[in-house]
This record gives structure tokens, sequence and C-alpha cells, in this order.
């Protein structure tokens, strides 16, 4: 065997080639593999002989502990033999302009859908401000902020529509699916609506249409004034 120089890499192969070449290691001498000749074609009787030879010493397993499975049985009671054909083409129409064009979807199917009022105002108003009957006009996009930077956003971004008379706005703030955390700014958002010192300029406010980022947006419809104690009061 040839001496090497001592190296720091570890290779722990790289003799093998001179163990090979010098026949140091001698490999076993595999035993022929005997193929079965091809008996042709046998009968039936053949052919059963030879698998009762086959599983004479197979004992069978013992069913006493075995749960018998029961059959399938279909459940008639449940299909509608008498499916009009027309309704059946109605649906899978619908099904195809949904998927295609988006006709037919509504976001306030959907469970992300949010939506409130303030003091004294009736819901039909968020209904109708989801629905587009507000202009928008103006919005602010807090998608990829972190949490305390939105919040000063937001902050800023309402004290400057109310000093310069924007009724509508909307504010962008993701839908949050992929955040571990869930929808931390959607959530920051209505908080600071629904609690905070804003509620007071709070008209409406509503998970935008599709068109406009659908549950990743939001609407708020603001007054003109802050309400006052007197305001909070319903009205007899």
């Amino acid at each position: 065997m040839k001496s090497r120089k001592p190296s720091l890499t570890y290779n722990p192969f790289r003799d093998l080639k001179d163990l090979l070449e010098s026949r140091a290691i001698s490999l076993p001498k595999c035993p022929p593999i005997k193929i079965p000749e091809p008996q042709g074609n046998l009968s039936e009787e053949e052919q059963e002989k030879i698998f009762s030879e086959a599983m004479a010493d197979v004992n069978p397993i013992s069913r006493e502990n075995c749960v018998e499975r029961p059959p399938f049985m279909r459940q008639t009671e449940n299909i509608r033999l008498d499916a009009d054909p027309n309704e059946e083409k109605e649906a899978l129409s619908k099904l195809s302009d949904l998927v295609r064009h988006g006709e037919g979807f509504h976001v306030f199917h959907t469970p992300e859908y949010i939506e409130g009022t303030g003091y004294n105002i009736p819901a039909e108003i968020a209904r109708r401000l989801h629905q587009g009957d507000f202009s928008i006009q103006a919005h602010l996009d807090l998608h990829g902020m972190h949490a305390n930077d939105a919040q000063e956003s937001f902050e800023r971004f309402l004290k400057w529509a109310v000093r310069t008379g924007k009724r509508g706005v909307m504010v962008i703030h993701g839908r949050g699916l992929s955040g571990p955390s869930g929808p931390v700014l959607k959530e920051k958002v209505v908080e600071s609506l629904t609690r905070g010192p804003w509620r007071k300029w709070v008209i409406a406010y509503c998970s935008a249409r599709a068109c406009d980022g659908g549950t990743g947006a939001t609407y708020v419809l603001l007054r003109k004034r802050p309400v006052t104690k007197r305001g909070k009061r319903p009205k007899k």
C-alpha cells in the first residue's frame, strides 16, 4: 500500500482503490441463480395442485375478534330523482361566472366582513356605505407597516381628514391571513374606530367592496363634528 502524506481533510475512502488493486479484500463469489425452466401451459388441475402444495403450511387467521364491516349502502333518500336539469344548468352557469369573472360574490357574505355604526345611527347606513352610496374622498395605505407606525399614520390621517372636511375615507390594512398573530392592523383600525376617541367622529364603517380590496380595506364615514353627550341620547 502506498504511503500518503498526512492531510487535514478527513477522507475515509482514500485507500479503498489501493486495497482493491492489491486484492487485499477478497469478495465472496455469489452462487449462480437457478432459473426454473418453463413448464409450458398447465391444466387447471395441475395449477390447483401446485397452489395446494404451496399453501400446505399456511394457517388461516382466526376471525373471533374480527369486526365485520357493513356493506356500503347508497343513501337514495337524499338524492333528488326529479331534479330539474334547468336548475343544474343555471347553477353551473353561476359557478362559471363566479370563477371566471367574480360575478355573484359578495364580501358581506364572508366571515371576514366587518361593519358598525356610531351613536344613534341605523345599521342601514353601514350597508349603504358598503354598496358605494357614499363617495370615498381619500385613502390611507397601512399595509406592511408595524403596528406602532400604523397607529401613528392612522391618527395623522384622520386628523387631516377631519380638518379638510373629508367625509368618506378608506383605510387599507390588508387581510392579515399570512401573519402569525392574525389581522393585527385590521383589529387595530376597528379598535380605534369603536373604542378610541375617534368613535365620536364615526358615523359608520364597513369592509370595502371587492373592487377596493374587499376585507383588506375599511370604509369610514366621518361626521362634521364629534358627537356630544346630548347627541348620545336616543331621539324620542
